[in-house]
């Protein structure tokens, strides 16, 4: 068995696929090895792809009319990551994705991914599903914006990313909860410190 076969498994492991129904999706799908520190994506690019992270963590940010970046999300394995608003309509990117690890993503584009959900109807479903899980983690964050504390932010956060706080840089955290690097300090002292008393 290839390792994009196996990959394909893993990637689609909440639908049963057959072997042909495999070697199609492996045909229309294209596996990236991407330095730390990597651009996947860039403000402006047109938009033609969605990735499937296979390893690694991924930032995706937006920069102000100030020259401000705002960490909009992470992605780590089993995630899918692009531009969305971007990647439907085929238009320019607003966002710009990098990479903060060593990262292998797999690529598909919007036409393939179309093809592949007329040749393979029960994709319609699987991706369907994971728009639908990415609307709803979309939303909850919008909601944490307005009416939870930093700290509860913060927590949510390592909830969320178990295992990347030691990957990211400060301000990437920062920026993603909408706090300054030194309030990221302070709420980090305190709960280290509730922990300990």
């Amino acid at each position: 068995m290839s390792s994009t076969h196996t990959i394909i498994s893993q990637i689609f492991k909440d639908i049963v696929l057959s072997q042909n129904e495999s070697r199609i999706i492996e045909d229309k799908m294209e596996r990236i090895e991407l330095k730390k520190g990597s651009s996947l994506l860039q403000a402006q690019d047109t938009v033609y792809h969605q990735y499937y992270v296979d390893q690694g963590c991924l930032r995706t940010y937006f920069i102000d009319a100030a020259g401000k970046e705002h960490t909009i999300q992470f992605a780590i394995n089993d995630w899918w990551i692009s531009d969305y608003t971007a990647f439907f309509n085929t238009g320019k990117a607003i966002m710009n994705i990098e990479t903060i690890q060593d990262t292998t993503v797999y690529k598909i584009s919007r036409s393939n991914m179309d093809a592949l959900l007329l040749e393979i109807p029960q994709l319609e479903t699987f991706f369907r599903k994971k728009m639908e899980g990415a609307f709803a983690s979309f939303q909850k964050r919008i909601l944490a914006s307005l009416s939870q504390t930093a700290k509860e932010r913060y927590l949510s956060f390592i909830t969320t990313y178990p295992n990347i706080e030691q990957s990211v840089k400060n301000y990437h955290i920062a920026s993603f909860l909408g706090i300054t690097t030194e309030s990221l300090s302070r709420i980090r002292k305190e709960i280290a410190q509730n922990s300990v008393s």
